[in-house]
């Protein structure tokens, strides 16, 4: 991994040395509670999106391994969008072809961007969910031999990069102080990553785990759709490491689409449905007793422009469609 460095002093090299240590930000307008809650703004890497730290790890981590080779390897991956995106980036500078399956209902932003770094872009069905994209990238990987599934839902390097970079930040900028962590699951990388690094030092933070309400896996329940396009992948992933979640809690898809905006207008944090899904589930945890003078921190994983084609923003897309145009008339001396 490229060397940490001072942004404020220093010019990078490369763009990968931008990635990660982001800032964390207060919630205080939308938390009306007497707990702290701590946004890590995985929003600020440079792809917009907490996936950069993964891609990073897996380029850096399989290139030094021998896995992967400039030039000759063909990087593939199964994702909903941003992990994809992030590969993309890193893989078009570092001289990989990157081939994404996802399936078909993910936004028409994340396509774009694909495309946009030169990713040859497969959809799948919707109603397969991951699993089907999943199943394509395999196929694919079967078929062409210089072809590497980079597996962010097994992969070891997953949590790995966030118990080395992402959990100590989050400490540093907490001042050693955590009393709860919260995370929506998706690869669960980002959970288990901080919460390790978090017994690492001592903490003795509760952990919990975010998923739809709609796909209530986590907790027993059965797969289903949802529209928290980042979490729910409607299976327990590899990565996630359950021994160390103290509870699940399970938000709408209306509720998470409901706070992100209203995140938008109270603090000015513009994020994607797991962000609005991650600040609901703190909120609600904030207000139960006992919570006073606790801080709570939680992570905003994507930048909200990723979405404007989604449901997120229909209400929004709906209004500027029919925004009456002035009269030329009017505009004349």
């Amino acid at each position: 991994m490229a060397a940490p460095f001072d942004t404020s002093k220093d010019v990078a090299e490369s763009i990968d040395q931008l990635i990660g240590h982001t800032p964390a930000l207060y919630l205080n307008k939308l938390n009306h509670t007497k707990a702290k809650i701590v946004l890590k703004m995985e929003c600020e890497n440079p792809m917009s999106s907490v996936k950069d730290r993964l891609a990073l790890a897996i380029y850096d981590k399989a290139e030094k391994e021998g896995k992967l080779i400039r030039g000759k390897s063909i990087v593939v991956e199964s994702t909903s969008g941003n992990t994809g995106v992030a590969l993309a980036h890193l893989g078009a500078i570092r001289g990989y072809k990157v081939i994404i399956t996802m399936p078909e209902s993910m936004s028409l932003e994340r396509r774009c961007l694909l495309r946009i770094f030169g990713a040859e872009v497969i959809l799948t069905p919707a109603a397969l969910g991951m699993k089907g994209a999943m199943a394509m990238a395999k196929k694919i990987v079967a078929a062409n031999p210089n072809a590497v599934l980079a597996e962010q839902f097994a992969t070891k390097y997953n949590a790995l990069i966030h118990e080395e970079t992402t959990g100590p930040e989050i400490w540093e900028q907490a001042h050693h102080n955590v009393d709860c962590f919260i995370a929506g699951v998706g690869t669960g990388g980002t959970l288990t990553g901080v919460a390790r690094a978090l017994k690492k030092v001592g903490s003795h933070a509760r952990i919990i785990a975010v998923e739809p309400v709609e796909s209530p896996v986590l907790s027993g329940g059965k797969p289903g759709p949802h529209k928290i396009q980042g979490i729910g992948a409607g299976f327990v992933p590899a990565v996630l490491d359950r021994s160390l979640i103290d509870e699940v809690f399970c938000v709408s898809g209306d509720d998470s689409i409901e706070t992100a905006l209203k995140l938008t207008r109270s603090d000015g944090v513009y994020c994607g449905f797991s962000g609005g899904a991650n600040v609901y589930a703190a909120l609600k945890i904030a207000e139960r007793p006992g919570m006073e003078g606790k801080t709570i921190v939680t992570v905003i994983p994507s930048f909200g422009e990723r979405y404007l084609s989604t449901v997120l923003y229909k209400s929004v897309r709906d209004e500027v469609s029919s925004l009456p145009v002035v009269d030329a008339s009017e505009l004349q001396d």
